[in-house]
């Protein structure tokens, strides 16, 4: 069993949640990148809040933010609505047509299958 984490994930956050006004969570694929201010701010920010701003010099997904820093989703969501609102990140929530299209999907899954797995042998493809 590993290690808990040192700092609880309600404490990076204050024990807010995401979602929680009267906008829901942002979903998990939505793109985010630093502003110019946000990356003239970075020696301001703190923590977590600078590696957010520092890891998003180039658009990419909440969900691939929270995994690069190792933090919970929902802290990755709280931070980056706070960054935003301080207009230090961008948000781009996708088209909700295109996230429920089915040929998106089915890229992406043929896409992991081409993945070797940890022997160098590709997954199954049924």
């Amino acid at each position: 069993m590993g290690r808990a984490p040192a700092i609880r994930p309600f404490l990076l956050t204050a024990g807010r949640v995401s979602g929680s006004g009267t906008a829901p969570p942002l979903p998990v694929e939505t793109q985010i990148v630093a502003t110019s201010d946000g990356l003239s701010a970075l020696r301001s920010l703190t923590f977590e809040r600078r590696d957010i701003v520092a890891a998003c010099r180039r658009p990419q997904s909440v969900a691939e933010l929270a995994a690069r820093l190792r933090l919970h989703l929902n802290v990755v969501r709280v931070l980056t609505e706070d960054l935003c609102t301080a207009g230090h990140l961008a948000v781009h929530v996708p088209d909700a047509g295109t996230v429920h299209d089915i040929s998106v999907l089915r890229r992406v899954i043929d896409g992991l299958r081409a993945v070797p797995d940890s022997r160098g042998s590709l997954r199954d493809s049924g």
